[in-house]
């Protein structure tokens, strides 16, 4: 399943591009040590959901490049950045268990400790998106290892917690110092700043994320299906 998902995110984020192969069986075992077997069951699970197709001789093909979301008929920002031929490529730079200042929403929201979880998206190689996740502590202990290996909203299937409703919200902020210098922007710049909040089917928040974007190196956009 590890490896499965890898192959997928290096899909949705563009690594692999649409009509292009992927690496062969043998360059993957190589790549994470593990037998042919295993690689081909992971290769067979990605062809069932429709994401790549295996051709005799031709090797093996990714054929799709978006998912299908149950909590909303748009697709994700990044699935339409790769589809206009962009790279987009995440890094997950912490995790730990911090506790909540009082007076924030964070503190609101799971009380005096949190799982506080932070990455960024760069695109075309750029640092774009600095994200800073909050989480219930209740979820215990987060490798970043596993991270790697599956999305945030798996992490949180895996602890059995279902996701019914999500909430975003927009507005212009200067980001925290920190973030500043990792997006490679001068100290009180205004970026767009998204707020999310995620509910579980009870109404209960589950995530707080905030979001900054450089809307200088790309625009926010939304897609619909309608």
């Amino acid at each position: 399943m590890q490896i499965k998902n890898i192959i997928k995110d290096r899909i949705l984020y563009g690594v692999y591009t649409l009509g292009s192969n992927i690496p062969s069986e043998p360059q993957l075992e190589n790549e994470f040590g593990v037998s042919k077997i295993t690689v081909r069951n992971a290769i067979q699970e990605l062809v069932q959901e429709g994401y790549l197709e295996k051709g005799s001789g031709k090797g093996t093909k990714v054929i799709r490049i978006t998912t299908a979301s149950k909590l909303s008929k748009w697709k994700r920002f990044t699935e339409i950045l790769v589809e206009e031929g962009h790279r987009i490529q995440k890094q997950w730079l912490r995790a730990e268990l911090i506790q909540c200042d009082e007076d924030t929403e964070p503190y609101r929201l799971f009380g005096e400790h949190s799982l506080k979880l932070e990455r960024v998206y760069y695109l075309d190689d750029v640092p774009y998106i600095y994200y800073t996740h909050y989480l219930s502590n209740t979820i215990g202990d987060v490798d970043l290892q596993d991270l790697s290996a599956q999305s945030l909203y798996e992490l949180l299937e895996d602890q059995n917690i279902s996701l019914d409703k999500l909430r975003d919200e927009f507005d212009v902020s200067e980001p925290p110092e920190l973030i500043a210098e990792m997006l490679q922007i001068s100290s009180g710049k205004p970026l767009l700043k998204r707020s999310r909040y995620s509910y579980d089917e009870q109404g209960n928040v589950k995530e707080y994320s905030i979001g900054y974007y450089n809307t200088e190196l790309q625009s926010y956009v939304v897609n619909y299906d309608v």
